[in-house]
């Protein structure tokens, strides 16, 4: 049985993102599709000293932008200023010398141009990492049939799969027929009770990007995810 997810990128995800990859065959990109705004594409939270807040890479779109195509807008420095929220939020957490060279190596010391080229370099990144040995593809390479469904089942018969994995929200727009039809089988993602650790900043909260996870408690990061 060949597993495959297929999902948008997403600016330093959490990680039920990464625990949906961990737990396929092929992760697809799916940035062939419309932008959406005020959503996970180009920004994600984290926790500080003034409680939660967004960490949000500005871009320059039109209405009908693909994801692929959108532009980062590098004047308003946004790259430094992550660095500096992160390094006020998380420098005396266990392990944030461990990432912090990661961190200046993407936001301090590169120039990114296109969102979806920082997206998925960063959660390859964090993947390995994570020693998670899923195949990376984009769905830009592969041919996509017309309508939402139909794109999802065609990728997976290109990669030759059988057992097609998405999120829970998907079961508004899925038609498990098609699917039943295709010989493919449907799952949907039940995220699990994951434990919690030591967090700094309150009340601790599971919906933070992954950084928060690898700095509070770095290898052992999988014990939180899918090793628990």
């Amino acid at each position: 049985m060949t597993k495959i997810a297929i999902i948008q990128s997403n600016y330093i995800p959490w990680k039920g993102y990464f625990h949906i990859i961990q737990k396929v065959d092929h992760f697809v990109f799916l940035d062939s599709v419309k932008y959406t705004t005020r959503d996970w594409r180009n920004r994600n939270q984290i926790k500080t000293p003034s409680g939660i807040s967004w960490l949000s890479v500005p871009t320059k779109r039109k209405s009908d932008s693909l994801i692929k195509d959108v532009l980062i807008d590098n004047p308003t420095n946004w790259a430094e200023k992550h660095f500096k929220t992160l390094w006020g939020s998380y420098k005396r957490t266990d392990y944030w010398e461990l990432y912090v060279d990661f961190l200046e190596s993407f936001l301090l010391k590169k120039k990114w141009d296109e969102l979806s080229v920082l997206n998925h370099f960063l959660i390859r990144k964090i993947s390995e990492m994570l020693k998670i040995n899923t195949q990376f593809h984009d769905s830009s390479s592969f041919v996509l049939e017309t309508g939402g469904n139909e794109k999802i089942i065609s990728i997976v018969k290109q990669l030759n799969g059988d057992h097609y994995l998405t999120g829970p929200l998907a079961k508004a727009y899925i038609k498990p027929e098609l699917f039943e039809k295709n010989g493919i089988l449907l799952e949907y993602m039940d995220y699990p009770d994951y434990p919690e650790y030591k967090q700094p900043w309150g009340d601790f909260c599971h919906q933070v990007s992954i950084l928060d996870l690898l700095f509070c408690t770095g290898p052992e990061a999988t014990k939180f995810i899918w090793d628990y």
